[in-house]
């Protein structure tokens, strides 16, 4: 595909703004260092390229995985278009993506969705290692968190405690492992070394690593058009994709929601929280392209579900975050794949790869990847 001088300046810009949001979040993030700070200068913002550098590498190599397989197969695409996202707004970045004209086999859609999320994974893996091996001394943290060292290196006792939290106006932000992070950890670190889960951020090569690694699972869904959707359609064609994407889309809302309504909620919270959860449900749910009355039942039940497995099970808890995602995918990616005009089945490497492609969805999924609890100092 021949590409101009006006998107080739499109596609630049939009990468070289979001490195800069990128680089942004990355000096916030890693030192405290925020843009809107009148002290803030531009050292402080070079020091936000340890977080952004290997966090856009991952995220380009994954994009480029998808580019050069579709030209490979002869399918118009475009560059990447990376998605700014300024500060204060979280990671710097929604990500980036690429368009593509028709795609014709199933063995096409298999191979773009599945180079894009292996290749940033195998990266990502790169970055966790030459994160664990070059840690800093443990009492790196002091010079983030200068308070922490009247406690010594046994901050941790004190720091997060709610007292300790209630005395301190701030944000005690909690990072999620998944499997492959921790086992990256414990074979490749010095235990001494290890950060603490609270302070992951503070760590930019881990903190790159492991988003890239969430944003890798996220994109490994086994649901409609997400690179996982296009590996799982080409594994079990469009009848075998459409029922188990629609049974881990409702998984995952299912389990989003745990706990958001419970026995133990007021009666007004029930009796305005209740229709306006199954509504949305049932909005997430017509992604399914199911008659009305059926998204409505499935609607109910997964409230059913989740209010019985709360009653059963007191204080079990989702992650209300991944509601974000249901909507999308539920509104605008959807939930099945589209059929392609030639459905030849895959030969037997590009099986196995998919199968391994959808184990690394497994174990780079972090149920909760980010918590953040923002306390108010108390009056003395």
């Amino acid at each position: 595909m021949k590409i101009t001088l006006k998107q080739a300046l499109i596609h630049l810009s939009l990468f070289l703004v979001t490195f800069v949001t990128t680089t942004l979040a990355g000096a916030e993030w890693t030192y405290s260092k925020s843009v809107f700070m009148p002290d803030f200068t531009f050292d402080d913002f070079l020091s936000g390229m340890s977080y952004s550098v290997p966090f856009l590498l991952i995220l380009t190599i994954h994009e480029f995985g998808h580019y050069f397989t579709a030209i490979h197969h002869k399918v118009r695409t475009t560059l990447p278009y990376y998605i700014p996202l300024p500060p204060p707004l979280m990671l710097g970045t929604l990500g980036a993506l690429i368009r593509l004209g028709k795609v014709q086999s199933k063995m096409q859609h298999f191979d773009i969705g599945i180079a894009g999320p292996l290749a940033g994974f195998l990266v990502a893996i790169g970055v966790l290692v030459f994160g664990f091996t070059h840690l800093p001394p443990p009492e790196y943290i002091f010079q983030i968190h200068p308070e922490y060292q009247q406690y010594g290196l046994d901050y941790a006792k004190y720091v997060y405690q709610p007292e300790y939290l209630a005395e301190h106006a701030g944000a005690d932000i909690l990072i999620g492992k998944n499997l492959i992070f921790m086992f990256v950890e414990k074979f490749a670190s010095d235990p001494a070394g290890i950060p603490n889960v609270h302070e992951l951020m503070h760590y930019p090569y881990l903190f790159a690593g492991l988003l890239a690694l969430v944003i890798t699972s996220i994109n490994l869904l086994p649901i409609g058009q997400l690179d996982g959707g296009h590996i799982l359609y080409g594994l079990l064609g469009f009848r075998g994709h459409k029922v188990l994407a629609s049974v881990v889309f409702m998984s995952f809302v299912f389990y989003a929601g745990l706990g958001v309504l419970t026995p133990e909620s007021s009666s007004n919270s029930l009796i305005i929280g209740i229709p306006l959860l199954v509504g949305f449900y049932f909005i997430c749910f017509t992604g399914m392209q199911m008659h009305w009355q059926n998204t409505l039942m499935y609607a109910v039940a997964v409230f059913t579900g989740q209010f019985v497995l709360s009653t059963i099970f007191p204080g079990t808890q989702g992650y209300p975050n991944w509601f974000f995602f249901a909507f999308v995918i539920g509104r605008f990616v959807g939930v099945l794949h589209p059929p392609s005009e030639i459905e030849q089945p895959l030969d037997t490497p590009r099986v196995i790869l998919g199968w391994i492609a959808l184990a690394i969805f497994v174990i780079t999924f972090a149920p909760k990847p980010l918590e953040i609890v923002v306390t108010a100092a108390t009056a003395q």
